[in-house]
């Protein structure tokens, strides 16, 4: 069992959304949590409202996707709070686009983050953490790495990359005593649909039939698996059956997505 309370819990992606419900959930277990993310006045903002209920938080304004920018937050988080026990790579962004629609600058920023920032971050702190011989890293993914639906394609393919790279991070760890989580959430009632206009109704009809989440259940989910040291979490219940139906299944349920999901003569 993950050991929360006393322990440093980084969460990037923390300004906002699932990262900031993260953070506050965190540093109610007794987490002394460390906040990345590029905005700051957000960052400090979250930081606040977890020292209002007693909690502990440092805000960090970095961007992810410089891996400079990120060895220099790391060397001041390891400095002011000490090497964390649990790594929340949280932060992504991207539109859901069709392949033509999408230019190549708009590409790499979504490969970027969330990928090469889970990288980075990871890479930065594994290090101590392997030398202490125990640590969490937690990865927070996205149904489209489980189920590619039609005008998602980079979008899709940046959560492709960070669910691989979480599952060769857990081969690379095997024996270390360090984990690795992997937290995927359906639909979830966030600031993400009002920062990327359009992306909502580009979502296959199908997936109304899985009830969307509050950003608390989401982050419940994700404390709960780190402390019960789960490998991967599937919520909710619904969007779990989707994904096991479609390994064993694969054709309905791609019949059922991309004759439902967005096609191009809506655009």
């Amino acid at each position: 069992m993950t050991k929360i309370k006393n322990s440093v819990v980084l969460v990037t992606g923390a300004s906002s959304g699932i990262g900031a419900a993260a953070a506050r959930e965190m540093a109610r277990r007794g987490g002394r949590v460390a906040l990345l993310a590029r905005t700051r006045d957000a960052l400090e903002k979250v930081a606040a409202e977890i020292a209002a209920e007693g909690g502990e938080a440092r805000a960090y304004s970095v961007d992810l996707a410089d891996a400079e920018a990120v060895d220099r937050a790391a060397k001041a988080i390891r400095e002011e709070m000490g090497t964390p026990e649990v790594v929340v790579n949280n932060a992504g962004a991207g539109r859901w686009l069709f392949v033509e629609e999408t230019s190549p600058e708009e590409m790499g920023q979504m490969m970027a983050v969330p990928y090469f920032a889970a990288f980075y971050v990871t890479r930065a702190f594994l290090p101590d953490m392997l030398k202490r011989g125990r640590g969490h890293f937690v990865s927070v993914g996205s149904p489209a790495s489980l189920i590619p639906w039609p005008g998602a394609a980079a979008y899709s393919a940046a959560r492709w990359a960070l669910h691989g790279f979480t599952e060769a991070l857990r081969a690379d760890l095997y024996g270390t005593g360090l984990r690795v989580t992997l937290v995927i959430a359906g639909k979830v009632d966030s600031p993400y649909w009002e920062h990327n206009p359009g992306s909502e109704e580009r979502a296959p009809k199908i997936a109304r039939l899985i009830p969307t989440l509050t950003l608390e259940q989401v982050a419940d989910a994700l404390v709960r698996a780190v402390e019960g040291n789960r490998r991967q979490v599937i919520v909710p219940l619904m969007l779990w059956l989707f994904a096991a139906t479609y390994r064993f299944f694969p054709r309905p349920v791609e019949w059922l997505v991309y004759s439902t999901g967005w096609r191009r003569s809506h655009g």
